[in-house]
């Protein structure tokens, strides 16, 4: 029988690659993860998921019983307080449960970069974090690797969004910054691999792709993937500041997000140390591999905006609105639009908003929303709505709150994977007014929130 294996960060992107790449090998896998409803949701068999966080030191030690190999994949860059701080602790408590539990070794993710004084904040503490992994005395395996391409990857999704969406693209200096991009299923390759590395203490190992590009090299060579014809304009003066808020306006990401990883990537993110190539039999591919690879893994190119706003309440109030939504409750601005939408989708063979909702107060997986089904709900986190009105390709729309030390951001986010050129013709002709409805309902939404409040 294969030995037991923990991974944090499951429900992140290469967490999740990777539980499901140790389930295909019959390794049989305990998660600690902060919300077990998203990884027990899956429903994957093999896998034990167990409530915790690596802050609270007693739940990492409970977590580390019996464990033969612990995959250290967190971090806190999309933390509103000191992530650094955070990332101390969390590598802190990990490593004396690791120790006092007995564990094998410690495979951990880290990031590429050199020279400590140059590194960002978010470089320094990835590398601070492997040493203090190391400082326990249980053996470790770190990898540092630059920008991870595959479907669902932060940096690629970042990448995705701003070709798809901007004909005319303005480019940061960082834009021209190198990196040695590695595709998700090389990474996960070095990762399995170093389950079974012999190993007399503890390893280093800078991991890339084949081949060095910039950024600006990614997003031309995606446009050229996908056919786009994309202007870019250099803006050689544009701050990482001003780049985050610019980044948050046009791709999903946070504006904290985006500012953590606009200061790492202004490094260049390249392997100078080639020793991954002489211990492993792992020859990665190219960027251009790895761009069609993850392109064509789901077959779509999704149309997404997504935006914020602060409430001065907790998640629990400010989620409330929210799963409220629609039926008699209605939109939180312009219903008349959205009945005038209900009728058009009625002309069309469509249910329209005459379905309403089973329960004024509650969700659950399934229901019936107006015009769209309920596909995925966390209490006083997460919501997704599936639409289901007539339209040349599929939509949804998504709501995600978190807490934090002033009150509640909530995140809207609107998703559409159009049907051919139709699909895509519709999506940009109604954007203007997604912008003013969508808008209008999150102002709204928080409105209520404040009222109740």
């Amino acid at each position: 029988m294969k030995p037991l294996i923990l991974i944090t960060g499951a429900t992140g992107y290469v967490g999740g690659e990777l539980l499901k790449a140790l389930l295909a090998a019959g390794y049989p896998v305990r998660c600690l993860a902060r919300r077990p409803e998203v990884l027990n949701a899956k429903g994957l068999s093999g896998v034990e998921v167990v409530a915790g966080d690596v802050l609270d030191a007693a739940s990492v030690r409970s977590a580390m019983a019996g464990v033969n190999t612990a995959y250290y994949l967190v971090h806190s860059m999309g933390s509103t307080e000191s992530f650094e701080e955070q990332d101390r602790t969390a590598a802190q408590n990990f490593a004396a449960a690791a120790r006092e539990a007995g564990v094998r070794r410690i495979i951990y993710l880290g990031g590429l970069g050199h020279g400590a004084e140059k590194l960002s904040a978010h470089l320094r503490s990835r590398h601070e974090v492997g040493e203090v992994l190391r400082s326990a005395g249980v053996p470790v395996v770190e990898f540092r690797a630059s920008v991870v391409i595959g479907s669902g990857s932060l940096s690629f999704e970042m990448i995705r969004a701003l070709v798809e969406r901007l004909p005319v693209m303005i480019a940061p200096r960082w834009v021209s910054v190198a990196a040695q991009p590695i595709a998700i299923a090389d990474l996960l390759s070095y990762l399995l691999a170093a389950l079974d590395l012999p190993l007399d203490g503890n390893k280093i190992f800078e991991v890339g792709g084949s081949d060095q590009v910039s950024y600006g090299g990614l997003m031309k060579e995606y446009a050229r993937q996908r056919g786009l014809k994309r202007l870019v304009i250099p803006v050689p003066l544009l701050t990482p500041r001003l780049s985050s808020l610019w980044l948050g306006l046009v791709t999903p990401l946070y504006v904290r997000v985006g500012r953590k990883l606009i200061d790492s990537i202004c490094h260049a993110t390249i392997v100078e140390d080639q020793k991954a190539l002489t211990q492993f039999t792992i020859r990665p591919c190219g960027y251009r591999e790895a761009i069609a690879t993850a392109t064509n893994a789901d077959g779509r190119h999704l149309m997404i905006h997504s935006r914020t706003i602060h409430v001065t309440a907790p998640p629990e109030d400010a989620f409330a609105p929210i799963r409220r939504i629609g039926g008699k409750k209605g939109w939180y601005y312009a219903n008349w639009l959205w009945q005038l939408r209900g009728l058009l989708d009625r002309l069309f063979g469509g249910a329209g908003l005459r379905r309403g909702r089973r329960d004024p107060d509650s969700l659950r997986v399934g229901d019936t929303v107006d015009f769209w089904r309920v596909e995925a709900i966390e209490p006083n986190h997460r919501l997704r709505l599936a639409a289901e009105m007539k339209l040349p390709g599929s939509a949804w729309l998504e709501f995600e709150v978190t807490g934090d030390a002033k009150g509640s951001v909530i995140r809207q986010t609107a998703t559409f994977d159009p049907k051919g050129l139709l699909g895509r013709a519709y999506w940009y002709s109604v954007f203007p007014l997604h912008q003013l409805v969508f808008g209008g309902m999150l102002q709204g939404i928080a409105a209520k929130v404040q009222m109740d409040g």
